[in-house]
């Protein structure tokens, strides 16, 4: 990490160096341009390298090793590759390996482009101004394009205080001294499913709270429903339709007070009520902004704020709030800062939910066509059918494709299984090229895998809809 001592001028600064961040900065630094950028952090990478994306991907990863989950298909249940599992010498060991190279590949990657890196805490002087604080003295710096990439906190608890030992937020898990007995969620959003999953892999006995009538409505319902069967085979309670309305500590324990009069007393609580915008040391009315009630900061298709030099990217603009499309999100950004031409496709961007069982998907979703009035079919694979799911012991795992009736064009790929978010990009790329039923039909996979799903649920597909008509296969 680097550290100036005084002023300087940049064509773009950059706030914050998670992947919306780096991507703005580093792209900018591509097109010839003097860039700067602050992390309040010691270590760069923001959220996603430190506490959130890496480390909890890394933790799961971990989790499924060393307990054999993934084998169990084949040698039963019982199954483990270890017995005592232990957090710090087991499952953070690995965490922090990854996160130590991580921040490796960002150091370089800042340095090979010349981006100079300042650690400090950063607040608007002006539109375009700085002032960037830390225990080392104040920077004070001047750009003609500045990027905002500070990304997000978690959402605060009302009422009560975090607590490292017994309730805890997202940031607060991976800081854990032992494994929990028995842990309540409290939110059953992407973060929630994903942690409540996970210990329920461990082992831990794992209470989910969730006001609404399910989990994750932007998914494919037949997934998400799968999800939760699943998740209560392993043994997670679900609390649908329930609201906490206090929560204190005893003796060691998390006891959360429902509002229907319900009583969960769990070894840990997990606070897990979405994330809000961390702009609130910015200082944002001197730039002439504002952020809303999440801490969000309001933008064009460009990334564009209402100061047209101010461009806001990541988590801190709101959904998806993706590592992927964050990074994207920071190359549209600059580009656009510079006049230079660049089209992505968010219509197209894959989500990746890495539960356990994992997630993927990216197009319409069956309830969304419908919605629509758009005529689909289905087709389905499932991976006990396939012979790579049987070798990897997941009897799990589906794969859906739906197609439109007519045209026969691919509207939606949605997995559930082992490699779910590898696997979507094949059909990610088929969906961007505008591809039909009869490329997976008339296509041959690598045998035995798992992109084999994609030929199995096109032919159940096909079985429905039919060969194309004559003047649709001349004209492809």
């Amino acid at each position: 990490m680097s550290f100036s001592g005084d002023s300087g001028r940049y064509d773009m600064f950059v706030i914050g160096t998670g992947p919306a961040g780096q991507r703005a900065a580093i792209q900018a630094a591509k097109l010839g341009k003097r860039v700067g950028i602050c992390e309040r952090r010691e270590v760069v990478g923001g959220v996603c390298i430190n506490t959130g994306t890496i480390p909890s991907k890394t933790f799961r990863e971990a989790v499924l090793y060393l307990t054999g989950f993934r084998q169990r298909g084949i040698y039963g249940s019982s199954f483990t590759v270890k017995e005592d599992i232990s957090m710090s010498e087991d499952l953070l060991f690995r965490c922090n390996h990854v996160i130590v190279q991580e921040t490796e590949v960002i150091r370089h990657q800042m340095r090979r482009n010349r981006v100079k890196v300042v650690q400090g805490e950063a607040a608007f002087d002006s539109p375009n101004h700085l002032l960037i604080s830390s225990r080392r003295g104040d920077v004070r710096v001047e750009a003609d394009k500045i990027v905002i990439a500070t990304g997000t906190n978690p959402a605060p608890l009302p009422g009560f205080d975090i607590d490292s030992n017994v309730i805890v937020d997202s940031d607060g898990v991976l800081s854990l001294d032992v494994i929990p007995r028995t842990m309540t969620v409290v939110g059953a959003g992407v973060i929630g499913i994903e942690y409540a999953s996970i210990f329920a892999a461990l082992g831990t006995d794992v209470t989910v709270v969730e006001r609404q009538s399910g989990i994750l409505d932007f998914v494919d319902r037949e997934l998400a429903d799968m999800l939760v069967y699943h998740m209560r085979n392993m043994g997670c309670i679900f609390r649908f339709g329930e609201e906490v309305e206090s929560v204190e500590s005893a003796e060691g324990r998390a006891i959360a007070h429902l509002k229907s009069g319900k009583t969960v007393v769990s070894d840990l609580l997990l606070y897990s009520i979405g994330r809000v915008g961390a702009t609130a040391k910015l200082n944002l009315e001197s730039a002439g902004l504002d952020a809303d009630d999440r801490g969000r900061i309001s933008v064009d298709d460009n990334y564009q704020t209402t100061q047209p030099h101010i461009y806001a990217v990541g988590d801190v603009v709101g959904f998806p709030s993706l590592a992927s499309t964050s990074m994207e999100q920071g190359r549209t950004a600059a580009c656009h800062a510079f006049g230079i031409e660049y089209h992505s496709s968010p219509e197209n961007f894959p989500f990746g939910i890495y539960s356990v069982p994992e997630m993927s998907m990216v197009g319409g979703t069956e309830q969304a066509l419908t919605e629509a009035g758009v005529p689909y079919e289905v087709g389905l694979a499932r991976y006990r059918e396939i012979a790579r799911g049987n070798i990897l012991g997941d009897d799990t795992g589906m794969l859906k494709l739906l197609f439109h009736r007519d045209t026969r064009a691919l509207l939606g790929i949605h997995i559930i299984g082992a490699e779910a978010a590898e696997l979507i990009h094949i059909g990610q790329a088929v969906l961007s090229f505008g591809g039909t039923l009869d490329y997976f039909v008339n296509t041959v996979f690598n045998y035995p895998t798992l992109a084999e799903c994609y030929k199995v649920a096109a032919l159940d597909c096909y079985n429905k809809i039919g060969p194309a008509p004559v003047q649709m296969v001349q004209a492809n």
